[in-house]
C-alpha cells in the first residue's frame, strides 16, 4: 500500500472508490493471487499511480476474497481494470496491457495541464475577468492545440463578446459529436447573424417605439446569441403579444428555436408556459 494505491474490499469500497471518485478518478484493479497476468500488470499500475502523483487513486481488489464486488461489476476475467468517475464506472480494460497502453488509457481520464488551465479560465470568466480567462485558454491551446474543450470555451467567450468571426473560426472543424455544446454554439452564431445591428442601438429603437417589432426581433436574436436567453425570449414574447401576424408569426417561431437551443430545464418550462399563456 502506498499514498496513491491501496487494497480495497467490500467494507470500504463505498468510501474508498465510489466517494473518492467524486473528487478524482479511481482505477480499480480486480486481481487474484494465482493470476500470472495480474502479477505483470500490478507493478505497472503501481508505478503509474506514483508517477501521476495523486491525480488518480489505484484501488486493488482481490476478486477471490470479494466475489460480490466482482459479480456486481461484471468481472469475467482477470486482470480486469475499471475506471470510476463521479461514483460510476466510465471505462475499462482487461488483460496485462503494456505500460504505454495503460498510460494512454489513463490520459483519457486524468486531467492534463490544459484541463487545469481550463478550470482556472472558467473561474476567471465567472469573476468577470474575461481577458485573463482568454489568456489562460490561449496558454492551454499551446499545450494541446487539438483540445476541443479549450476551443469551445474560447468560442463561448467570443460569442458573449459578439465576436462572431472569431467564434466561427474556433468552432469550424469541430464535429458536433465531439462535444454537446457544438450545436448550441452554432445555433447562437445563427442568431447573431440574424441580428445584424448593435445591441444598444436596437434597444434605443425599441425604447423610442414599443411597436417597432423589427427592432425587437433583431434585439432578441442578438440577446440570444450573447447567451442572454431570458432577455431575448422576453422580447420574442412581446412580439407574440403585440402582433401574431408579424413576419408570418416570426416571434413564436423564433421562440421555438430558442426552446430547441435550451434543450431542457426549468427556464425552458417556464417560458413554454408563458408562451402558452400569450397564445391562449
Amino acid at each position: 500500500m502506498t499514498e496513491h494505491s491501496l487494497d480495497v474490499g467490500l467494507a470500504d469500497f463505498q468510501q474508498a472508490v465510489l466517494e473518492e471518485s467524486k473528487h478524482r478518478p479511481v482505477l480499480v484493479d480486480f486481481w487474484a493471487p494465482w493470476c500470472e497476468p495480474c502479477k505483470a500488470l500490478k507493478p505497472v499500475l503501481e508505478k503509474l499511480a506514483a508517477e501521476y502523483g495523486g491525480k488518480f487513486l489505484l484501488a486493488k481488489i482481490n476478486s477471490d476474497d470479494n466475489q460480490e464486488l466482482a459479480a456486481r461489476y461484471g468481472v469475467r476475467g482477470i486482470p480486469s481494470v475499471k475506471a470510476f468517475i463521479g461514483g460510476e464506472p466510465v471505462d475499462e480494460f482487461s488483460g496485462a496491457l503494456p505500460e504505454s497502453e495503460v498510460r494512454a488509457f489513463l490520459d483519457r481520464l486524468v486531467p492534463g495541464p490544459a484541463d487545469e488551465l481550463r478550470v482556472e479560465a472558467a473561474g476567471l470568466r465567472l469573476a468577470g475577468d474575461v481577458s485573463a480567462a482568454l489568456q489562460k485558454l490561449a496558454d492551454a491551446s499551446k499545450i494541446d492545440p487539438s483540445h476541443v474543450g479549450v476551443r469551445l470555451d474560447a468560442a463561448e467567450i467570443m460569442l458573449d463578446l459578439n465576436e462572431a468571426d472569431e467564434a466561427r473560426r474556433l468552432i469550424a472543424g469541430v464535429a458536433d459529436a465531439a462535444d454537446a455544446r457544438v450545436p448550441q454554439l452554432k445555433a447562437r452564431l445563427q442568431f447573431m447573424g440574424a441580428a445584424g445591428e448593435d445591441e444598444a442601438a436596437l434597444a434605443a429603437r425599441v425604447a423610442a417605439n414599443e411597436n417597432d417589432l423589427e427592432a425587437r426581433l433583431k434585439l432578441a436574436n442578438l440577446l440570444v446569441a450573447a447567451g442572454k436567453y431570458e432577455a431575448g425570449m422576453d422580447q420574442l414574447l412581446e412580439i407574440v403579444r403585440r402582433d401574431r401576424g408579424f413576419g408570418d408569426d416570426i416571434g413564436r417561431k423564433t421562440l421555438l428555436s430558442v426552446f430547441d437551443l435550451l434543450g431542457g430545464g426549468e427556464l425552458l418550462s417556464r417560458y413554454r408556459r408563458m408562451l402558452a399563456s400569450a397564445l391562449y
